[in-house]
């Protein structure tokens, strides 16, 4: 499994323009967007293929062809199609482990590490106390933030003699839990070196855009590394941030990553933070602390823009909010900045090729 992206082309997407005093209006613009490679479905299936379970179905919900496992050049899925394959196995066995631990990790546990994590007074007091709470929820790791004399990093040891772990596993936790942290400190922690308990995987320089730092495979512990003095950093308190944040964590940090320069992920959280309010560019650009010229032409070099990276996350939202609620349609539409539940649909419908009531039907 590799984090590496195979460019292909995604549909057109609705999108609405918000502002503030203004009725909202909806215009279909193009958009192109990479496509992910085959390997990361084959790696969130490896664990239900290994128990002999059914995976049909699953492949069904998120729009994936049944028969694309057996395609040994398949050019990938969207970003859309992932996350929905990893709801609809989450939710069916409820369970955001997806089946890889001996006991589930149930649904809301990592919302509950989060908000762990997020009333700790520092990064330090955070990575231990999230380390105490993941152990007590799965038997299969043992988390420890370690620190040496320049270095500390969140270890994970694998604690089953019976059967190694997924590599797709433990590429996702090193993920999740590294991305969770530089949230909680605002949104920054480099990273020295990533390290994996496991082989090197054949396309190993795949996944640079996923870590980027130097990648360590053949260590004795799985984990990430970071500079001594950040443990110190305080943790950010904001509990409508976090409800934002674990609204869009699949999209934001468990999918494999979209190729975001550095301005267009500033532009992403800064729109998470002030969901459900949809800021315009003149807004984003005083969060930034950059002109509304400088924003747009920053972000251009990056090859997008304001409304690209909105609708995109609007996308990702709607997703999880169907998958995991039974909100309406009008109000879901009205969080996401949709003048009514018309546009909200046809739109949906565009993203994921399924209107919003088949898919709520068939979780």
């Amino acid at each position: 499994m590799a984090f590496r992206l195979i460019v292909g082309v995604h549909c057109s997407v609705i999108h609405p323009i918000a502002s503030l005093g203004m009725p909202h209006q909806t215009t279909l613009i193009p958009s192109a967007e990479p496509l992910l490679q085959f390997t990361f479905v084959r790696g969130m299936l490896a664990a239900l293929q290994e128990k002999g379970q059914n995976i049909a179905p699953y492949l069904e919900r998120a729009g994936i062809a049944a028969d694309a496992l057996e395609q040994s050049n398949h050019p990938g899925v969207t970003t859309g199609q992932f996350i929905a394959l990893f709801y609809a196995i989450a939710l069916d066995l409820q369970d955001e482990g997806l089946g890889m631990f001996s006991r589930p990790f149930k649904q809301g546990s990592f919302g509950l590490v989060a908000r762990v994590g997020m009333w700790a007074p520092d990064l330090r007091t955070a990575l231990k106390r999230m380390a105490a709470a993941v152990n007590l929820l799965q038997d299969d790791l043992q988390f420890t933030l370690q620190e040496s004399r320049h270095e500390a990093g969140l270890q994970m040891h694998w604690l089953r003699s019976d059967r190694p772990p997924q590599p797709f596993l433990l590429h996702t936790l090193v993920r999740v839990f590294w991305r969770l942290a530089a949230w909680l400190i605002g949104g920054s922690l480099r990273v020295r070196h990533f390290d994996f308990a496991i082989a090197a995987p054949d396309d190993a320089d795949g996944y640079a855009v996923a870590f980027p730092a130097e990648r360590r495979y053949g260590q004795a512990e799985t984990g990430f590394w970071f500079d001594l003095a950040q443990v110190q950093t305080p943790v950010l308190h904001d509990e409508m941030a976090l409800r934002a944040f674990l609204s869009d964590s699949f999209g934001q940090i468990i999918a494999p990553p979209r190729v975001l320069g550095q301005v267009s992920q500033e532009a992403r959280n800064a729109l998470l933070r002030a969901y459900p309010e949809w800021p315009d560019v003149h807004a984003v650009a005083r969060q930034l602390h950059r002109s509304r010229a400088t924003l747009q032409r920053q972000l251009a070099a990056e090859g997008t823009n304001l409304q690209r990276i909105k609708d995109h996350l609007r996308r990702d939202l709607a997703i999880s909010r169907l998958s995991t609620s039974d909100a309406g349609l009008a109000a879901i539409a009205a969080d996401l900045g949709f003048s009514d539940s018309g546009a909200f649909q046809r739109a949906f419908k565009q993203w994921t090729g399924k209107p919003c009531g088949e898919y709520r039907r068939a979780r």
